[in-house]
């Protein structure tokens, strides 16, 4: 049995912006991953809304930095044969990342080093690393969205995939792009619909395969 632990966001939980609540368990991309890659592997998606890669966020009562939870992710779910990144929107807040794709690039960095360097219990490997570029963000009516991270994260959401690229090329992970195979919701400009979460978990199957047999 191999284990893989999807550690992200509102988009790993499965946020649905229509509703503001959570889409359905067979939607969720780490389900559908977990579904196309059979019962060989268990898929853990450990996803919070709000989760940056390591920057605070004091506004509400979880903890939100997902550098200091990742330790605790890691030492719970071992061993691990791979862990599969998805953050870095919620860096592009101004009021927590600062506002741009470089400073989702240092976290990421960080959480990369994190897998790479813990004490994980004798006899266990370090685990693969995949990091998934969060898909682009996308005009919208939603004024809320807008202020908080449309409107001046636009541009920078399209930098994920080099930025992002750099790093697994540094720290010799692999890597995927969710722009490539699906769109964020006009509702609010940076979520997943239920058809665009399925889409991902769908194409991280062969990914994800291809990975744990190399």
């Amino acid at each position: 049995m191999k284990t893989v632990l999807c550690y992200g966001d509102s988009l790993t939980w499965g946020y649905d912006a229509e509703t503001g609540l959570r889409h359905a368990f067979e939607d969720r991309w780490p389900n559908v991953l977990a579904k196309g890659l059979g019962a060989s592997v268990c898929v853990v998606a450990d996803g919070l809304n709000g989760r940056t890669t390591v920057y605070d966020d004091h506004s509400v009562p979880a903890e939100r930095n997902g550098a200091k939870t990742l330790p605790t992710a890691l030492t719970t779910h071992q061993p691990l044969d791979l862990v599969v990144f998805l953050l870095g929107t919620n860096d592009l807040k101004r009021a927590t990342g600062g506002g741009r794709c470089f400073e989702a690039r240092l976290g990421m960095e960080r959480l990369v080093e994190i897998v790479l360097q813990f004490p994980y219990q004798r006899g266990y490997a370090v685990p693969k690393i995949l990091i998934v570029c969060p898909p682009h963000f996308r005009e919208t009516d939603d004024r809320d969205a807008r202020l908080l991270l449309v409107d001046h994260g636009l541009e920078e959401s399209q930098k994920f995939a080099a930025a992002y690229a750099m790093v697994a090329e540094e720290y010799e992970c692999h890597h995927f792009d969710a722009a490539e195979i699906c769109e964020t919701t006009p509702l609010d400009g940076f979520h997943l619909d239920a058809t665009n979460t399925r889409r991902l978990g769908e194409a991280l199957v062969p990914v994800v395969k291809d990975v744990l047999a190399d």
